[in-house]
């Protein structure tokens, strides 16, 4: 939620870009050598049978030389941190990626469809990332992420899967504990759950909702932002000598429990944006995830994309593009972004295959928290769109609470939905939660708490908007549900013959497993 600064002056941060921060970064550890990474060959899947698959630069804008790898014995190293990301097509594409804590050779990842039988064996990318000491708090820190993009696998098919390198090999007798799994979206579309939150950082309460994650057995995960914290810093009132890229090593191995077998797709939000690594911000970002590169413009939205999985349509947005409130990256895509959006909205509604299109972002469309409240950018630019193709739900993080509205449409309320009721959003409007309790420091309401079994129902609530010139206050009627623990959201998609209504059953899902909030949308299928 807070403008990143890497050790950038207070005064001078608070007029500077991303891009500005970046080269002032740069310039002053201009004295320390750095090189660029080469290009390495990843591997395939294709039908069952593996074959090499085309080479890829590795996308960090910096690197340094790594010690020897002649003297690290790789039996004594183990990898850790393991997460997935589907490709661009989740019936066939599927990423793997991991981490280790020092250089090794010959990395690599073994799969096959029975844990005795990983005889098959691709090389993976190693992307390294390095941090100086004097660049916030990390020390001088070097990170080595991998990554193994497969294709051509089989839809619907369960895959067994082991990373190791030179002297750790995942299939000998005594490492199949290090086994994973993953299986890719179905051929057509099926009953399935996925999960939601945004804001998670490292905490005993992110361990939590991550150990409640897995019991919802969900085909993927969404992350609306703010995913590690490894910079801390606050709107620009500090410096951020907090800045720890250390930090990122605690999350990955924190949620490696979850994402080792369920793809966990991000969406950037403002905490991560680190300036160090790339003018953009997200130069740290690209070193750790392999995401869908079907978005507008990769060069400086990597996180914006979109996939199919059975009859629902996923897009993430990048909403740093288009924040007033924190404007480090605003107008970074030159307006790309919001002509993709539109284009990728036509296209899945006009989809005989898709009844169903979820949007996910971090900064709130809709939201009365006492410290964000709602993003005036996402309004101009987004919500006429969201209106426009009659999206099915939105999902944002940034303020760290649950909170969710009645169903919108031009700013108003077109239908009161209480807990457990039903909105058809084709003719109605849209639906917009706030799911950003998933770990750090929770914030604050100014109206009462409303939620499941404890409803307390107000007219009006007092808030305010970030807009072009500063915060606008406001008085809303669309807060219907407002709960202030941890949770997280979990999302039931049910398809249904031509004609019939498919749904989307939704769940407000505290720390503590007690459901808080739940409703329906439904859409006639196609």
């Amino acid at each position: 939620m807070d403008i990143p600064r890497m050790g950038v002056p207070e005064k001078l941060a608070a007029d500077m870009s991303m891009a500005e921060q970046h080269e002032y970064l740069r310039a002053r550890f201009s004295r320390r050598t750095m090189m660029r990474g080469g290009a390495v060959t990843l591997g395939a899947v294709a039908g069952g049978a593996f074959v090499p698959g085309a080479t890829a630069q590795a996308a960090v804008p910096a690197q340094r030389t790594a010690p020897a790898t002649e003297s690290v014995d790789g039996a004594l190293v183990a990898p850790f941190g393991r997460h997935l990301a589907f490709g661009n097509d989740p019936r066939t594409e599927i990423t793997v990626s991991w981490q280790v804590p020092v250089a090794v050779k010959n990395p690599f990842i073994r799969i096959g469809a029975h844990p005795w039988d990983l005889s098959r064996k691709i090389s993976a990318e190693v992307r390294t990332l390095y941090t100086p000491a004097g660049v916030g708090a990390s020390g001088d820190h070097t990170q080595y992420y991998l990554h193994a993009k497969l294709t051509h696998l089989r839809p619907g098919q369960t895959y067994y899967y082991g990373v190791g390198h030179a002297g750790f090999d995942p299939a000998e007798r005594h490492l199949l504990g290090t086994l994973g799994t993953f299986t890719t979206a179905p051929s057509h579309a099926e009953p399935f759950t996925f999960t939601a939150f945004g804001d998670e950082g490292v905490s005993y309460h992110a361990l939590a909702n991550n150990s409640l994650l897995l019991g919802q057995n969900p085909a993927f995960h969404l992350h609306a932002g703010d995913i590690a914290y490894g910079d801390p810093a606050g709107q620009g009132r500090k410096d951020d000598t907090g800045f720890d890229s250390r930090v990122w090593d605690q999350f990955l191995l924190q949620t490696e429990s979850v994402a080792k077998q369920v793809p966990w797709m991000p969406a950037y939000g403002n905490h991560d944006m680190e300036a160090w690594y790339s003018p953009n911000g997200y130069g740290g970002e690209e070193a750790r995830w392999t995401l869908p590169d079907n978005g507008p413009d990769k060069k400086n939205l990597p996180g914006v994309y979109s996939f199919v999985y059975g009859n629902t349509a996923v897009i993430s947005l990048d909403a740093n593009d288009v924040s007033f409130e924190i404007p480090a990256n605003l107008g970074i895509s030159g307006g790309t972004q919001t002509k993709w959006l539109e284009a990728q909205l036509k296209k899945y509604r006009a989809s005989h295959d898709v009844d169903f299109i979820v949007v996910f972002f971090h900064h709130c469309a809709y939201c009365t928290s006492t410290s964000h409240a709602s993003e005036g950018g996402v309004r101009q630019e987004w919500v006429p769109l969201f209106e426009k193709y009659t999206v099915d739900l939105v999902i944002n993080g940034h303020n760290h609470q649950y909170e969710r509205t009645d169903v919108i449409k031009a700013g108003a309320v077109t239908k009161k939905l209480p807990i457990g009721g039903t909105a058809y959003s084709e003719s109605e409007g849209v639906v917009y939660v706030t799911a950003g309790a998933a770990g750090r420091s929770l914030y604050a309401f100014s109206a009462p708490l409303s939620y499941e079994g404890h409803e307390n129902e107000v007219e009006s609530v007092a808030s305010f908007i970030n807009a072009k010139d500063g915060k606008v206050n406001e008085n809303v009627t669309w807060s219907r549900v407002r709960y202030l623990d941890y949770s997280f959201l979990r999302v039931d998609v049910t398809p249904a013959s031509r004609g019939r209504y498919a749904t989307l059953t939704v769940r407000g899902i505290a720390e503590s497993g007690e459901q808080v909030d739940h409703f329906t949308v439904a859409r006639r299928a196609k």
